[in-house]
């Protein structure tokens, strides 16, 4: 599973022209699932977002996690995380998660990440044709990729 977080000061999914999520500071999450990626996975992942301390404090420096900051988080999900670039110039997605694994696999994600901020997680809709918009704050991006936990 791979991620890459951003903290912004906005961020939202626009679907057919009508937004359908829109969130103000906190986190926008690209989410790529992996066809090996389990709810462990999932579990790990969230955990470690959860308690990113990337949010500044009195004293300016990045101290405090997303709870403390009061911030939000939107996650998006991005089969196109796990490309493979190698060969020739079309991208190939064949470690990327089918439907049918990813979409419950996305939808626990969500879920945990709710239940460890204790305020709902916002989404786009899996597969869908979305325009993402956002305002990263600092710049402050992090990827995360589950396979380099240990």
């Amino acid at each position: 599973m791979r991620a890459v977080i951003q903290r912004v000061s906005t961020a939202s999914v626009t679907i057919d022209g009508e937004v359908k999520s829109a969130i103000g500071p906190g986190f926008m999450v690209l989410l790529g699932i992996e066809a090996a990626d389990t709810r462990e996975e999932a579990d790990w992942l969230c955990k470690k977002i959860a308690q990113l301390r990337v949010f500044s404090d009195e004293a300016g420096l990045m101290n405090k996690d997303i709870q403390e900051a009061g911030g939000e988080v939107l996650v998006v999900s991005q089969f196109t995380l796990h490309a493979s670039y190698k060969k020739g110039n079309r991208p190939s997605f064949i470690r990327a998660a089918r439907p049918e694994q990813a979409i419950p696999l996305y939808e626990y994600f969500t879920t945990q990440m709710t239940a460890l901020l204790g305020k709902p997680t916002l989404t786009g809709t899996f597969g869908a044709d979305m325009k993402v918009a956002l305002v990263n704050d600092g710049p402050v991006t992090i990827i995360m990729d589950t396979l380099n936990r240990e």
